[in-house]
């Protein structure tokens, strides 16, 4: 182990480290980078480089604000271009040579050992010649592309020529159709499960020719970078088209059919599942159009949707067009728009020749998503960004829960699709929906309720919640006899949720009831009671009904079998990796099932079983112990192979000053526990702390509480005392520049689409406060730790001088999830340094969630700011060793509050009189010479 580190930039290597020998990287310095890089990025691309190329599994940790992304980009892609130059170099050797690698034929006779080694190297050395002769057509196609902007011209034009052409052919069968006249089944059709077949399906790449060259094209080696959302990916994307590697790098982004469709009938449906099932469908009729077209002989089928987009032509032109120039999400889009192709398929046929992959880490975590998408692991690299949540990822991925009005709400619709086209479905699709028909309804008799009755109108009559494993649960239900693994299959081939969808939107919608037609009459049943669940039950009198549009929104938007597949699929895990939860709530339609996965290595354990190497990266990640022993471990990673590093940051130390406040101005003790922290004392202590702070800290300040339900508690007592007026005394939009004033202390909104509103106001605010002639110095914003604020929102230079943590954010021990994940730990892990597991994961959550908050003052290089920690716990050595290594090694504790609010008067005065390293506007009114007295 080494530990290596000075006060700014220092680094912290803990685990295994390189080892000698292993990664002929480059020298320090010889990383292509835009600029000069810090030292501390060096080291990180030095160490980037000797993971990947050891193929090690690494927890990798750099600051916001260090250049991390810039060090992912330019160390990766450095280690990609000298492995691909070696590997180019080997091949012409061997190609030159005539000769493969040698085998391993130990013990076997010498002329078997001659007979296979003979034979292998001839099919090798093929295979290599195959290989280079594809990579050397495609380079010169991309070169060739990349300076003939005819070439683009032409292919434009022959896709608007061949539009007209099929615009004039489906004008003239419309034509037809209406002369001959069509059926009402037949105007159903598109509603009708196709025949399934479960045990010999007919296997279809994407629904494409599978004859195609271009798809036979082996994976060249790439890595596979994945982060949490689409604007992190596109941001990432911007850094590569900055870097060094912008020009030559083959770089494609994956997103999912709701972030790149641009078929507007598709994206007009609005939920993921819906876009899924319908792009889906119009694929698979695009095949069923060409079978029938071929049978020429039978009666001629109703015409069904195809996607115009999905020309395999103009989506070779996208794929070339996107290795040829990197292009983030929204220019993939905006090209498929001008090219008329599909930007989500488009994008697929480019993953075999990029070199670079882009996808949000949940497509990549999901194995049937990762097979649907193409992408294969073998021998790659994966880099995980802002994986600081990357356990809780896996878990949320592979959980699932349903209600009890979308399981009698599945009920009733499937019933009633079942009943009105029984005579037209094959005796295989009946079997399997009287089988979803029956599952649906022991699920719901868990529940304590019964499918044929208003869910909203059956009372539970025992409340609560129960626990049981996976074969209990199927055992207790009477559903142990059913295969859920050929349902789950049956689910998502038949696409039967989207027919279901199809069915209701047709005929479920109060508009269809003016029809007079008696096959809809008899839906009526369904009708009435689609509306009961969405009006649901008022104790008081009976509910007014709603408009009718929105009643057409919520049916549109309602899809409970999806929710239901989900259900499902999470039941196919193994008995011991989950549990599933019967929470009985008032009637049945307010009760819920959920799975919850308690092992979510066992889904992680295929990507790093196949990967060359794996990077877990972000700007906090620790405490790592649940990376390493949960994740890694867990998923059978040898612990030799796995590599810790942990960077500082590139501020200087008195560009920080953190400190653990032990007590109050009034010599209170501060301890936030569930016992003392509702106490009048403890609130009035942390409203005086506040109040001194305010008067030494120029700009924002931002005050983190452990729920929303203190932070209401503290405002509410706050305004009863008055000492909430006496803050906005402090912390005031400037009253003499501006003639409406704005909020005196912001609150965090608790629905994401206000918390843009609430920011630009705080910033406007602080701003105001900051200008010549104003009298108060900034604004104060009351946050919770894991809501909207606490992550993804920096709080830079004026925003964020001073971040304030009260107390500390243990997790709900009393919730049955939680409850049951220590008594997992307890009984699978061994107990580290004498705590047990379920401690270890308290803390370690609770650390989690501190680091993420207090990390989002420190945003780049000239930045400064103060972060206090307002309980006497964080002083402890366990708490205190789970803050990042940067802080911690310039952490203060302090006893008494008076000692505390002299360090934080040294730093304004200090930043105040160095104007040119200081970005705080300069306050004309403020008096350097005041005391800042105590309140």
């Amino acid at each position: 182990m080494e530990n290596s580190g000075t006060e700014s930039g220092g680094m912290e290597r803990t685990g295994m480290g390189m080892e000698s020998g292993t990664a002929a990287g480059p020298a320090p310095g010889r990383f292509p980078f835009p600029y000069a890089p810090y030292r501390i990025q060096e080291q990180f691309m030095e160490a980037l480089y000797g993971a990947l190329e050891a193929g090690r599994v690494g927890i990798f940790e750099s600051p916001t604000g260090t250049g991390k992304s810039l060090s992912l980009i330019c160390g990766a892609l450095s280690w990609l271009r000298d492995w691909e130059e070696r590997r180019r170099q080997e091949e012409e050797r061997l190609l030159a040579d005539g000769l493969a690698p040698p085998l391993d034929t130990a013990g076997q006779p010498d002329w078997v050992t001659a007979f296979v080694q003979s034979k292998e190297e001839r099919d090798r050395v093929n295979r290599l010649k195959e290989e280079h002769i594809r990579r050397k057509k495609r380079e010169d196609s991309l070169e060739k592309i990349r300076h003939n902007v005819q070439l683009k011209y032409a292919a434009k034009r022959k896709r608007y020529e061949e539009d007209e052409a099929k615009r004039l052919l489906q004008l003239s069968k419309e034509a037809l159709s209406q002369g001959a006249g069509e059926s009402v089944l037949d105007n159903e059709e598109e509603l009708i499960l196709a025949e399934y077949e479960s045990d010999d399906e007919k296997k279809v790449v994407s629904g494409l020719e599978e004859d195609d060259d271009d798809l036979e094209e082996e994976h060249v080696t790439k890595i596979y970078y994945c982060s949490r959302t689409h604007s992190q990916l596109s941001q990432f994307v911007r850094e590569v088209q900055k870097s060094p590697f912008g020009k030559d790098t083959r770089l494609v982004s994956l997103g999912s059919r709701q972030n790149l469709c641009v078929n507007e009938e598709v994206r007009r449906l609005g939920a993921l599942q819906l876009i899924n099932d319908r792009c889906m469908e119009m694929q698979k009729n695009k095949h069923e159009k060409k079978s029938d077209e071929e049978n020429e002989g039978k009666k001629r089928r109703v015409s069904r949707t195809v996607c115009p987009f999905y020309s395999y032509e103009q989506m070779q032109f996208l794929r070339d067009e996107v290795l040829v120039e990197v292009k983030d999400i929204e220019q993939l889009v905006s090209l498929g728009r001008e090219t008329k192709a599909c930007p989500y398929y488009g994008s697929r046929f480019a993953i075999p020749a990029a070199q670079l992959v882009v996808l949000p880490y949940q497509m990549l975590l999901h194995e049937p998503t990762r097979n649907a998408a193409g992408i294969k692991l073998k021998d790659q690299v994966v880099i995980i960004d802002e994986a600081h949540n990357l356990i809780d990822t896996i878990t949320c991925i592979h959980s699932a829960e349903v209600s009890g009005s979308q399981l009698c709400c599945a009920h009733s619709q499937l019933s009633q699709y079942m009943e009105r086209y029984r005579k037209r479905l094959k005796a295989k699709n009946l079997m399997y929906i009287k089988q979803i028909l029956y599952l649906l309804e022991r699920f719901v008799a868990m529940l304590g309720g019964n499918v044929n009755q208003n869910p909203g109108c059956q009372a539970v009559s025992q409340t609560g919640t129960v626990l049981k494993s996976i074969n209990d649960f199927l055992f207790e239900s009477q559903s142990d006899n059913i295969n859920l693994f050929k349902v789950q299959r049956y689910c998502e081939k038949s696409l039967i949720s989207r027919k279901l969808f199809g069915f209701v939107e047709r005929y479920g919608g109060p508009a269809s009831a003016v029809k007079t037609n008696k096959e809809n009459q008899k839906l009526s049943g369904l009708q009435n009671f689609l509306l009961t669940l969405q009006q649901g039950s008022d104790k008081e009198g009976t509910p007014q009904s709603p408009p009718v549009e929105a009643e057409n929104d919520q049916v549109r938007s309602a899809s409970p079998l999806m929710q239901i597949e989900g259900f499902l699929s999470a039941l196919t895990n193994a008995n011991q990796d989950g549990r599933v939860i019967l929470n009985r709530q008032g009637t049945v339609g307010q009760s819920s099932l959920k799975f919850l996965l308690l092992n979510p290595a066992v889904h992680f354990a295929k990507v790093v079983e196949e990967c060359r190497a794996v990077i877990i990266a972000g700007g906090t990640m620790q405490p790592v112990a649940d990376f390493r022993e949960q994740l890694l471990c867990c998923a059978g990673v040898d612990p030799a192979r796995i590599v810790e590093f942990s960077c500082g940051h590139v501020i200087p130390p008195e560009n920080i000053l953190p400190i653990i406040l032990c007590s109050g101005p009034s010599n209170q003790q501060l301890e936030f526990t569930y016992q003392t922290r509702d106490l009048p004392q403890m609130m009035d202590e942390t409203g005086r702390i506040l109040c001194n702070l305010c008067n030494v800290i120029p700009g924002g300040v931002v005050c983190f509480f452990p729920s929303y339900e203190y932070e209401k508690q503290v405002y509410g007592h706050w305004e009863k005392t008055g000492l909430l007026s006496r803050l906005s005394a402090k912390k005031k939009v400037i009253v003499i520049v501006i003639v409406q004033p704005g909020k005196l202390i912001f609150q965090e909104p608790k629905k994401a689409n206000q918390v843009e509103q609430v920011l630009v106001e705080y910033a406007k605010c602080i701003k105001r406060c900051s200008q010549p002639g104003g009298q108060m110095t900034g604004a104060l914003l009351l946050s919770v730790v894991g809501g909207k604020m606490s992550e993804g929102i920096n709080f830079s230079d004026d925003l964020g001088r001073c971040v304030i943590m009260v107390g500390m954010p243990y997790p709900n021990i009393r919730s049955p999830e939680l409850q049951e994940k220590m008594t997992w730990l307890d009984k699978t892990m061994p107990r580290a340094a004498g705590q047990a597991p379920s401690r270890v994961l308290i803390e370690n959550l609770c650390m989690k969630a501190v680091n993420q908050s207090i990390g989002r003052a420190i945003r780049h290089q000239k930045d400064f700011a103060s972060i206090l920690l307002l309980d006497h716990r964080y002083a402890r050595p366990a708490i205190f060793n789970k803050l990042p290594q940067w802080i911690r090694d310039r952490t203060q504790v302090k006893p008494a509050f008076g000692s505390a609010f002299a360090e934080l008067r040294k730093v304004r005065i200090h930043h105040l009189l160095r104007p040119a390293t200081n970005t705080v506007p300069h306050c004309p009114h403020l008096d350097l010479s005041q005391a800042f007295p105590l309140e």
